[in-house]
């Protein structure tokens, strides 16, 4: 029987087309459904592809697959996660979604461009000698083929040479081959078993963007999907402001509309939510580490309006931290409309206008710490003023006030550091004077750039300068003057410890002196005792069942851990005949378990120990106890802690101190001691540099630079510069407007 002989032949070595017709259409009025129909089975057939061949015009290839039909390249099905760079699905590979890399940093590898190619490379110069010699004959041999010396400066060496000697080069380009620094580097870091060695190159890195995403931190597919032209990426990089303005002009088709109004309607929501509590110069992609205390806050309370929650009791914590008066009421108005929803509000603040927008005020005193407690006065804004107890209606009637000072400190010409061309974030290429010896405040809206300046460029750049600090300063030219300082501290409001073991007699140093005292006793010269005896973190005079922090941590797993009271010294943290030694009736345990004022008392034939706790009264915490652990005080304490640790210090007269809002979490009463340390500081010589919105701190100041206009794009200018005076004068500085009513 023969066999069948195919209709045609396929040749498995060549790419065949083979089209089935499964349709022919005429294009008339009614034939919607039987095209409809025709198209389901043509893809059905074509296994999702199918091609339409017009009489008029060229074939046309459809497909319904996520690939394109003509090159072959295929696409995972676009999803919200495809979007998301927490997601493997949507984050860069290269990155993980980071937007930055590790990598060997050419300015730690090389950090003084002056010195000559022999000592210039800071990691060839570390290791054996045989090593060193090794780097040394190799740089020698390229010298030689390229005709420069190795004890020429690196950066008189033509940049082709220098480029080389960092990233390597071809046999044909220098005519050898050269691994470069960079890649020599990486190599061994690479390759290499030992821990010392990782930690030693380890030095060389830093943190810089990733070369494949440029800092998207999403995948090349989920960039290329765009609307209006513009990627995800794109849009996220847009403030709030311009991201309203965005959804707010987008123009849609019928179709489109009726897809996306939903999604529209929640995001224009969501945004004006962060608009209104005066966060609109933020951009949708900030980094949540970069955020201050207060923006978080704000962006947890644009959170709890959108839910449009009712019958709920909000606890705030100092809403108005980082907030210019400019923006203050918003925040206000944000509070009432949560109010007004059905909500109850308890806020927590030293804020005047925030008490004065408060329904009912419950003033706890009279004092702090064991001063403290009472309640000294509540009811309306009226009965707070009214009370004569209350130290708050004090200040709120004008009875007690922050005072102008009499005299201004003036700017010695010559005396100052100069940034140059500072560009950093929304910074304008401005160029920013900053006289010394002074108390300078930099002032400013919410957004306009001071953080930028002095955290992000002035401060790394002199930690960099005088500490040989890894960070790299934000962009600018140079700082000029930099040479006056010889130190620079910031006193910012991070604890001071993270375990119960710090209190504010170890971060001060008191603690040595204190135990040195009692390791001078008759009794512990009869048993033998020395300093070391009286100190909770060495074996010997703790209690050995806690280790000497007083306290127990009981792992719960999936719960927080629970701390309780070690039930061997009752928190006392020293053993039994340690205890036994008594200084004036008093225990070591005892000391610490006193407040600053009592340790005063107990130690004022002391000088050393007396004047270092005096510093601490100085600054308002006379209510603190001497062994306080460091994870119980509050951000303002921490920071008036390190003051004092500074005041307590012998001063070069040339030191820079830094301070980012000091004021947070401090009563009028507070803020007039503060005012008295920071003033000490500067008439020890030294330069006092703040970042504030409080109006009783900037009306204290020698100088001010107002930045702004606005926060965001519309931030980043010198508004205004000088006395506070001066500045009341200018009409376009939000702050000098403010600022008038106090002076």
């Amino acid at each position: 029987m023969n066999k069948r002989q195919p209709a045609f032949l396929l040749d498995k070595f060549k790419k065949h087309d083979i089209e089935v017709v499964v349709d022919r259409i005429a294009i008339e009025k009614d034939i919607r459904e039987r095209l409809a129909d025709s198209v389901e089975t043509a893809l059905k057939v074509g296994k999702g592809l199918m091609l339409v061949a017009k009489s008029d015009k060229e074939d046309e290839l459809f497909s319904e697959l996520y690939s394109c039909p003509k090159c072959g390249v295929n696409y995972e099905e676009i999803e919200p996660r495809m979007f998301s760079f927490n997601s493997p699905y949507g984050a860069c590979h290269a990155c993980d979604g980071l937007g930055t890399i590790m990598d060997i940093d050419a300015d730690l590898v090389i950090p003084d461009k002056t010195k000559s190619l022999r000592e210039a490379i800071r990691p060839w110069r570390v290791g054996g000698m045989r090593i060193i010699l090794h780097y040394r004959r190799l740089l020698r041999k390229l010298g030689q083929e390229r005709g420069f010396d190795i004890d020429e400066p690196f950066n008189k060496i033509p940049k082709k040479i220098r480029d080389a000697i960092l990233y390597g080069s071809e046999k044909e380009e220098l005519g050898m081959y050269f691994e470069g620094v960079v890649p020599n580097l990486l190599r061994r870091l690479k390759d290499t078993d030992s821990e010392f060695m990782r930690a030693e190159i380890n030095k060389y890195t830093s943190l810089s963007m990733c070369p494949e995403c440029k800092g998207k931190r999403l995948k090349p597919e989920a960039l290329s999907i765009k609307i209006n032209n513009m990627s995800i990426s794109d849009v996220s990089g847009f403030s709030i402001r311009d991201a309203k303005r965005f959804f707010s002009d987008l123009k849609l088709t019928e179709t489109q509309e009726k897809i996306a109004r939903q999604i529209l309607k929640e995001i224009k929501e969501r945004l004006s939510f962060m608009a209104n509590v005066g966060l609109d110069y933020l951009t949708l992609d900030r980094i949540s580490s970069t955020l201050s205390g207060g923006e978080a806050q704000r962006i947890r309370l644009a959170t709890q309006i959108g839910a449009g929650l009712v019958g709920v009791l909000y606890v705030l914590d100092e809403p108005s931290i980082g907030l210019h008066q400019k923006d203050n009421a918003k925040l206000l108005d944000t509070l009432k409309a949560l109010r007004d929803l059905g909500n109850t509000l308890i806020v927590v603040e030293h804020d005047e206008a925030t008490i004065r927008n408060a329904d009912y005020i419950v003033d706890l005193g009279p004092g702090a710490g064991k001063h403290g407690g009472y309640i000294v006065a509540e009811g309306k804004i009226e009965d707070i003023i009214n009370s004569k107890e209350s130290l708050t209606g004090s200040y709120l009637r004008g009875e007690l006030k922050i005072d102008v000072p009499k005299k201004r400190r003036k700017a010695i010409k010559n005396k100052s550091v100069i940034i140059r061309n500072a560009r950093e974030h929304n910074l304008k290429n401005i160029d920013i004077q900053i006289p010394l010896g002074l108390f300078v405040c930099i002032t400013g809206v919410s957004g306009s750039g001071k953080s930028t300046m002095v955290d992000d460029i002035l401060y790394k750049a002199l930690a960099k300068r005088l500490y040989g600090s890894k960070e790299k300063p934000g962009g600018h030219d140079g700082i000029d003057g930099a040479d006056q300082i010889d130190k620079v501290i910031v006193v910012d409001q991070s604890p001071i410890g993270r375990t119960p073991r710090s209190n504010p007699v170890t971060y001060t140093g008191v603690f040595s002196f204190i135990r040195d005292i009692f390791a001078k006793l008759p009794e512990s010269k009869m048993r033998g005792y020395k300093p070391g005896r009286f100190s909770f973190n060495v074996k010997g005079g703790r209690c050995e069942a806690c280790q000497g922090d007083g306290i127990k941590q009981i792992e719960m797993h999936f719960l927080p851990d629970v701390y309780v009271t070690c039930e061997v010294c009752n928190g006392k943290r020293y053993n039994h005949e340690t205890l036994q030694v008594l200084y004036k009736g008093k225990s070591i345990a005892d000391v610490l378990k006193m407040t600053v004022e009592d340790g005063m008392e107990l130690f004022r034939n002391i000088p050393h120990i007396n004047q270092k706790l005096k510093t601490l009264y100085d600054v308002g915490l006379g209510y603190v106890e001497l062994g306080q652990s460091a994870t119980t005080l509050s951000g303002g304490e921490a920071q008036r802690v390190k003051l004092a640790t500074e005041l307590s210090k012998i001063g070069t007269g040339k030191t820079l101190y830094i301070l980012d809002e000091p004021t947070t979490g401090l009563h009028f009463a507070d803020i007039d001691k503060l005012l008295k340390v920071l003033h000490a500081l500067v008439e020890g010589g030294n330069s006092v540099l703040i970042i504030e919105h409080n109006l009783d701190v900037i009306k204290s100041a020698d100088y001010i630079i107002d930045l702004g206009p606005g926060g965001g794009d519309e931030g980043g200018k010198i508004v205004a510069c000088g006395s506070p005076e001066e500045i009341v004068k200018i009409n376009s500085s939000y702050t000098g407007q403010y600022l008038k009513e106090y002076l």
